[in-house]
């Protein structure tokens, strides 16, 4: 029995593949269930439940093909008919993918045969395949609901109590057919990083997820394995450009200007980091690496909170541990480097449940969140736009928004670079996020298993437990 011990679960926790917004929740539907594409460790795009697609018209038309021998965990074979049906069910409900696949005419998709699809866009699209390899387009049958978890994973659902601990029995017809090496899968939550961190040491679990990078040296010393990975993932301050005294452009710039980027890096990630500038996706192509890198600029800021007509501003910041690892002392750290530009942050922590939970999730004036490595369109289908699922920033820029319905359909390479450059240089200088640094994705394991390897997109080898054994 495989035993992975994860924190920022609560009793908010759900087996819903297509909305699965903590570590728990993404942990749990990366086994259970499986997308049409995935990302290997490279963070290159590989097919997973799909053989291949093909564009037509221009970006316009893609052609899925399906691989041969999957089955569900009820036996029941994979077939264009649950494609068509996930494909739906993900649009018909907000949530993760929803926005992305807003693009695809529902009404036009049409089954070849069982094993392909044509699927039409109301756009030319050419990086559609991109949005169907995030982790939260997994393929369901035909009348899934999460009260009947089935999926093709590598294992199948055994119980789950929310908030608490989960447990996953191997799917003996996988179609990888020697996979997984474990029996069983149990996955736990943990209401903070120092309970995870000691059931690993007291032997209560055989590897955790995000070991805050200060205790890496308590891992080692009990003779237990540190697992480092660069990555793109990114713990933002967000600031929501339509509330005072955010909805002032001076305010955000103010704010970009008081963090200390490096002091974040080698004091909240212990060095397990590198500097940002306040844009995401740093490994797509169409990175604009090369804007003049922000640094702290306390008299500049002062400036622009003066002409603002904030001279003495003082904000709450919301913060919660579950958030993951570092993201509340990031919070007191910014708010004493605050104080040297006269601003008095008040650092309100609150749990797990709360944050992420209700009408407040999304709509904090003030806040933090997480996020993990994706190229620059699939990210903005998720937070950057009006109709994004996690738009916490209430960001609506129309030239922006133009910028990328541009490049979205721009099939010219070259090109869309450029209009995803200029749209970069809008968030740049509007935007409401303050990124200060992408941090390595830092886990641990006993030396009892074996398996993980360095992965650039979700902890843990991207949750991928089917590749774990034990020594």
């Amino acid at each position: 029995v495989l035993r992975v011990g994860v924190t920022g679960g609560s009793p908010a926790d759900g087996l819903d593949p297509h909305h699965p917004p903590t570590y728990p929740d993404q942990a749990r539907v990366s086994n259970l269930y499986e997308p049409l594409f995935g990302r290997d460790a490279a963070y290159n795009i590989e097919p997973v439940l799909a053989e291949s697609i093909e564009p037509s018209e221009q970006g316009r038309v893609w052609t899925l093909k399906l691989r041969q021998g999957v089955s569900f965990h009820n036996g029941k074979p994979l077939d264009v008919d649950d494609v068509v049906f996930t494909l739906k069910r993900i649009v018909d409900q907000p949530g993760t993918g929803a926005a992305a696949l807003a693009i695809v005419d529902m009404a036009g998709l049409r089954k070849i045969d069982a094993r392909t699809l044509r699927i039409p866009l109301n756009q030319p699209y050419a990086l559609f395949q991109d949005d169907l390899a995030q982790y939260y387009m997994a393929i369901v049958p035909v009348g899934f609901t999460p009260a009947r978890p089935v999926g093709t994973g590598p294992f199948r659902f055994g119980s789950f109590e929310p908030g608490r601990t989960s447990s996953f029995p191997r799917y003996d017809h996988y179609w990888r057919t020697d996979q997984p090496y474990v029996d069983e899968l149990v996955i736990v939550d943990y209401a903070s990083d120092d309970d995870n961190v000691q059931a690993l040491l007291g032997g209560d679990v055989d590897a955790i997820a995000n070991l805050p990078p200060a205790q890496i040296p308590d891992v080692k010393a009990a003779g237990g394995t540190v697992l480092i990975s660069e990555s793109g993932a990114w713990n933002p301050f967000t600031m929501r450009v339509d509330r005072p005294p955010f909805n002032d452009v001076r305010v955000r710039q103010a704010f970009r200007l008081i963090v200390d980027r490096d002091a974040m890096v080698t004091q909240v990630l212990a060095g397990q980091g590198r500097v940002a500038n306040d844009l995401y996706a740093p490994f797509d192509p169409a990175y604009y690496a090369e804007l003049p890198q922000r640094t702290q600029d306390l008299a500049k800021a002062k400036t622009l909170l003066r002409q603002a007509g904030h001279p003495n501003l003082r904000v709450e910041l919301t913060t919660s541990a579950g958030i993951g690892p570092g993201t509340v002392a990031a919070a007191k750290l910014f708010a004493t480097q605050a104080k040297g530009a006269g601003v008095d942050i008040q650092v309100t922590t609150v749990d797990s449940g709360r944050f992420y939970a209700g009408k407040d999730y999304l709509n904090w004036v003030f806040a933090q969140d997480y996020w993990y490595t994706r190229n620059y369109l699939p990210q903005v289908a998720q937070g950057s736009v009006p109709d994004a699922p996690f738009n916490e920033c209430h960001w609506a820029d129309p030239t922006f928004i133009n910028l990328v319905k541009q490049a979205r359909g721009e099939l010219n390479a070259t090109k869309r670079t450029q209009l995803l450059k200029a749209a970069q240089k809008v968030e740049y200088d509007n935007g409401g996020y303050i990124i200060w640094g992408f941090k390595n994705q830092v886990d641990a394991y006993s030396t009892r298993v074996t398996g993980f390897v360095p992965d650039r997109n979700l902890p843990l080898s991207s949750f991928q437990f089917r590749t774990v054994s034990f020594v």
